[in-house]
């Protein structure tokens, strides 16, 4: 008797913002989120850590081919820096390796901001994801290996003092792709001569997505339906979709491309059509065709027509 094939999950797209809860790490979010939903399909858009809470966008199925789109979109996170000592990992997990008794005053972060808004010169921290000669940098430093990690620009664009005490400052920052808040910690502690570390981090945003999108794992966990083991009975996962974003929401930043019904099957079909409408784009490199708010397509605007490249079934 041949063996049986495994069950493939549903065929839902979109977007599913968590409010990734402290503790959990994003693999293990995207595996939960997936079963509560049966996905066939699902990845993320940018790693937080286990000790990191916020959002983390989620992607099922064909919003998995818009990923790129929203790991490129500005960031807004909330932190806590306490002062006085410099981590190996620099955040609560590591172990201390620098101590200072010396504390800043709020005059004195206030006065080195300036230094970390705009393009700067950034150096991710050693335990990262990033890879060095084909190894995570992570898994090196773990070894006890010495690891050097080239600097890299990154852009920040707003850092804000929201509390500040004896011991600590609480930040909000807002920032592009790749910008490691932890290592903005330990540079401003090395500045101030003090030393710091990341001791709590949220992730408040993630363009184009806001806090209202937010949605908990337990409240997932109230609205996914028994699912039978027979497969007889079909669960209504109708309460449950009511927390996906449409996938074409993650392209609010590419030139809209409106189409009707007839357009729409045309360019599925993977032909070009004329673009109209009034606002419609003239010429674009990279652009997002709809129908009724439905993604269909992205491609490019040329000579009047819309050429599509990668085609949306769901």
């Amino acid at each position: 008797m041949g063996r049986r094939g495994k069950k493939k999950g549903r065929p839902v797209s979109g977007w599913v913002v968590l409010d990734k809860p402290v503790g959990m790490g994003s693999t293990e979010a995207v595996s939960k989120v997936k079963w509560l939903f049966n996905a066939d399909k699902a990845g993320h858009a940018g790693t937080l850590d286990p000790l990191a809470s916020g959002m983390l966008p989620i992607a099922l199925g064909e919003a998995t081919k818009t990923v790129p789109y929203v790991m490129d979109g500005t960031k807004v996170y909330r932190f806590t820096v306490t002062w006085g000592e410099e981590r190996n990992t620099d955040d609560l997990e590591g172990v201390a390796t620098q101590n200072s008794e010396n504390r800043p005053t709020k005059a004195e972060v206030s006065g080195v901001l300036a230094d970390y808004i705009g393009v700067i010169s950034q150096i991710p921290p050693v335990f990262s994801a990033i890879k060095i000669g084909g190894e995570r940098a992570y898994d090196l430093a773990r070894e006890g290996e010495a690891v050097k990690i080239p600097a890299r620009e990154v852009e920040i664009d707003r850092l804000d003092i929201i509390h500040h005490d004896d011991n600590s400052t609480e930040f909000e920052v807002e920032c592009g792709k790749g910008t490691y808040v932890r290592s903005l910690a330990r540079d401003m502690g090395r500045q101030l001569g003090c030393y710091g570390h990341i001791s709590t981090l949220r992730r408040l945003a993630v363009d184009p997505f806001t806090d209202e999108d937010f949605v908990t794992v337990e409240e997932l966990e109230a609205a996914r339906p028994t699912i039978s083991e027979d497969d007889v009975a079909r669960p209504d996962f109708s309460v449950m979709d009511g927390y996906v974003v449409e996938t074409a929401v993650a392209l609010d930043c590419l030139p809209q491309v409106p189409l009707t019904d007839e357009a729409a099957q045309r360019v599925r079909l993977g032909n070009p059509v004329i673009v109209r409408g009034r606002d419609a784009p003239i010429e674009a490199e990279e652009a997002c065709a709809t129908v009724r708010g439905k993604l269909v397509a992205i491609g490019a605007v040329e000579g009047g027509q819309f050429k599509p490249k990668r085609v949306f079934t769901a």
